[in-house]
């Protein structure tokens, strides 16, 4: 059992003087804040997309087709415009391939869930697959088609990408998992030291 649970990544689980740990202890505790980690990496994936979802649907609504408006003068506006690539408008040919990638992205972390016990983690992966899913709803169901729909942009900083708020929580999930990736912190809550 113990190798089974080391081979699938379940966290190791200290045994005293060598003896197998009892049924119902330990084992029982790491269940439950397991679970408690997928519970918060799903709340907060779903807290990112609803929040993406609903600002581009306001964008939509009220923003595209009209002057931008400005936020902090010049320096941050919203502006409405369909991208089609990736930052920057890189790579408009190849909407299908960030469609297959944004997919891929969401099956690997709801594949890593079920290995999940550490919360940060949970957080960082939970903001990626929002942000993920956001941009993949626009890639599936906006025009010109399926698969190669353009993602709504809105966020306009002066002298920046327009990005909107899926990107936001792409990029915050990553910062916070290079920071864990540093510090040593393994996504089963596990600390290494190189």
């Amino acid at each position: 059992m113990a190798e089974a649970e080391r081979i699938i990544g379940t966290p190791d689980i200290p045994e005293s003087a060598g003896a197998e740990p009892e049924h119902g202890t330990a084992g029982e505790t790491e269940q439950p804040r397991g679970r408690r980690r997928i519970a918060v990496l799903f709340a907060v994936a779903l807290f990112a997309y609803a929040l993406d979802l609903v600002s581009k649907m306001i964008v939509v609504a009220k923003l595209e087709h009209h002057e931008p408006i400005e936020i902090i003068g010049e320096w941050l506006k919203f502006e409405a415009i369909r991208n089609a690539g990736a930052a920057f408008g890189f790579g408009e040919a190849f909407t299908i391939i960030f469609t297959v990638i944004a997919a891929s992205v969401i099956v690997v972390i709801i594949r890593l869930a079920r290995k999940l016990y550490s919360l940060p983690w949970a957080v960082a992966l939970g903001l990626l697959l929002g942000g993920a899913l956001g941009n993949l709803t626009d890639r599936i169901f906006r025009s010109p088609g399926v698969f190669e729909g353009a993602v709504v942009d809105f966020i306009a900083p002066k002298g920046f990408a327009v990005f909107n708020l899926a990107d936001s929580a792409i990029v915050c999930g990553g910062i916070l998992i290079v920071l864990l990736s540093f510090r040593g912190l393994d996504p089963d809550g596990t600390v290494h030291k190189d």
